[in-house]
């Protein structure tokens, strides 16, 4: 753990930076984390530097220092980074920010943080915290986990499945779309999902609290972080094929009205798979098992740190 102060007047008293050292930017530029340290200084009079040290160890670091006392609390990583440390902060009085430095970095590009890592923590000083309603994901006999972002059931979710650690930390974005293309001409599972009641059958359904999907495309136009709802969007068929004309839908802006494709909001979610095949299930990039599982949206919130004119332009 490290240690350091500002001199100036600061809107945090106690704040911790949470850091995933095997994020590519942190990894091949050993300068960067000094750097952000210096650029987030005024932010708060007193600060901590911790380190995950596997997979799922940002919520319980952020949970054991909010007890203790910390006010503000920073992801630097990706999107799995931050969802990890937001399930140690939602429901606290703490206020959460990101620190963009993985692969996607889908938050950060939603809401104008942006991917360059130096002027995202620099800009944190102008960001105010505006409380968030959270997706919520309730596996079968499995502990709960909330999620920031957006979850994937059916194609995508297998695509990441299938790409090994190794290979992402390579390629980074490359390494989904080459499994994605990889799964072209392939059969795929329809499942049952049903929508605050109403049920529908699907081969892939986004759940998104966010326009935006992987940084570069935006598949959810009608999302919102500032609703209290999901944007859902449904995709039909098991021929995969079919998804070239979905994708030059998402291109084209002519998703809604698509035969195959279904554009809707929810706040209750249930999927369930046919014939005893498995659905694959992904949660903010991270792959969480399978169905049958249910989601919800608004039970859980937290303060998340966002950029005014984000601010300015959803309300």
């Amino acid at each position: 753990m490290v240690a350091w102060g500002s001199a100036r007047i600061a809107a945090y008293q106690h704040a911790v930076l949470i850091h995933n050292p095997y994020a590519g930017r942190i990894r091949n530029n050993p300068r960067l984390l000094e750097e952000v340290q210096s650029a987030l200084a005024p932010l708060a009079t007193e600060w901590e530097i911790l380190a995950t040290s596997g997979p799922g160890m940002g919520g319980g670091l952020a949970a054991e220092r909010v007890a203790a006392g910390a006010d503000l609390v920073l992801a630097m990583g990706g999107d799995g980074t931050l969802n990890e440390v937001m399930q140690g902060v939602a429901g606290t009085g703490a206020v959460l920010g990101l620190v963009p430095a993985g692969t996607a970095n889908v938050l950060a590009m939603e809401t104008g943080i942006g991917g360059d890592t130096l002027r995202a923590a620099a800009r944190l000083r102008e960001a105010r915290p505006v409380e968030i309603a959270l997706g919520c994901l309730h596996p079968a006999g499995g502990a709960a986990r909330m999620f920031v972002a957006m979850a994937g059931v059916g194609l995508d979710a297998g695509i990441v499945r299938r790409v090994q650690p190794g290979f992402k930390r390579r390629f980074g974005k490359l390494s989904y779309w080459l499994a994605g293309f990889g799964a072209v001409g392939q059969r795929l599972h329809e499942f049952e999902i049903t929508l605050d009641g109403r049920p529908y059958r699907a081969s892939y359904a986004l759940l998104s609290r966010v326009r935006n999907y992987g940084g570069d495309l935006e598949i959810a136009r009608h999302a919102s972080l500032l609703r209290d709802d999901l944007a859902v969007v449904l995709f039909e068929g098991e021929n995969s094929l079919r998804y070239l004309k979905y994708f030059g839908g998402v291109l084209l802006n002519r998703l809604s009205g698509m035969k195959g494709v279904h554009v809707l909001h929810a706040r209750e979610v249930e999927v369930r798979p046919l014939n005893g095949r498995a659905v694959d299930v992904q949660l903010d990039g991270e792959y969480a098992g399978v169905a049958p599982l249910r989601i919800s949206c608004g039970a859980r919130r937290v303060r998340l740190l966002l950029p005014p004119e984000f601010i300015d332009r959803a309300g």
